[in-house]
């Protein structure tokens, strides 16, 4: 099935509040990402609570550990998605694997950016995607979701056992894509074999990441594309959101860095001539 263009993928997303754009990866990717991945999934520690999961293996800062999931943070048909919802300079606010043992329990309903105290209805803070590692199936713990939800105001709250929620059913290497504002769940895993996937999430570049990736992956961000080190953190939001000591932050970890290669001193200007407002024409 061949996966939805951009625009396809917006209108969908607009509709229903979630894409599913299937087999994206490729093989190599996909065999890359197991070898590297799930031994440290399988290492990993067990959720602490039933939010994360008794019964699943939570990887964070998975940026500091596996190399190979870079493909999927920067990929070319999610970033062109996530471009046109939020402002330029996003970031990437968590990252992790997330891997359901056998046994495991429905997770609560919830919203990604719930934490973002703006009253709904209102646009999503954050993007969030879920990439299959293995085939998720109704069995398996597949991401249940509540199709329109992220349009609910503040009212509008779903029950534990809501018959609206539908699983996620989708191959190894494609990935869903939905707004903050959706509402969704991990299912339960009934069969007998784990499910792995991967959560790159990205926000707003005004708004604080749930991990804080410059501690987080620290000197390891200098092996990554300049896009995955600005989605880090190593850049700058007009005028000078993110800055240290005064500086693009990018000099700490590229020794290299030139500022007038990376345009921060363009955006930076029109921010002014603009009045000081990024709103303004």
């Amino acid at each position: 099935m061949t996966p939805p263009d951009t625009d396809e993928a917006l209108a969908t997303l607009d509709e229903q509040g979630f894409v599913v754009l299937e087999r994206v990866l490729t093989a190599a990717q996909l065999d890359a990402l197991r070898e590297e991945v799930l031994p440290i999934a399988e290492r990993g520690p067990l959720g602490r609570n039933p939010f994360e999961g008794e019964r699943t293996h939570r990887v964070y800062a998975l940026l500091a550990k596996a190399e190979s999931a870079a493909p999927l943070v920067e990929h070319p048909r999610v970033l062109d998605i996530v471009d046109r919802l939020l402002e330029p300079n996003y970031l990437l606010t968590a990252c992790q694997a997330i891997h359901l043992l056998p046994g495991e329990t429905p997770q609560a309903l919830h919203f990604d950016d719930g934490f973002y105290s703006i009253p709904r209805p209102r646009p999503s803070v954050s993007i969030s995607t879920i990439w299959a590692v293995d085939d998720f199936t109704a069995g398996n713990g597949a991401t249940e979701v509540i199709p329109g939800s992220h349009r609910w105001g503040e009212d509008e709250l779903p029950q534990p056992d809501d018959r609206r929620a539908q699983p996620v059913l989708m191959p190894a290497g494609s990935v869903v894509v939905f707004h903050g504002t959706l509402w969704h769940r991990g299912g339960a895993n009934r069969s007998g074999a784990p499910r792995c996937a991967l959560s790159p999430q990205y926000c707003q570049p005004w708004a604080r990441q749930q991990e804080n990736m410059i501690l987080a992956v620290g000197a390891r961000a200098s092996r990554y594309s300049e896009r995955i080190r600005a989605l880090l953190g190593y850049s700058i939001h007009p005028p000078f959101m993110g800055f240290v000591d005064g500086v693009h932050p990018a000099r700490w970890i590229d020794e290299q860095y030139d500022p007038a290669d990376a345009g921060a001193g363009v955006e930076s200007a029109r921010f002014w001539e603009r009045g000081g407002h990024l709103t303004r024409p």
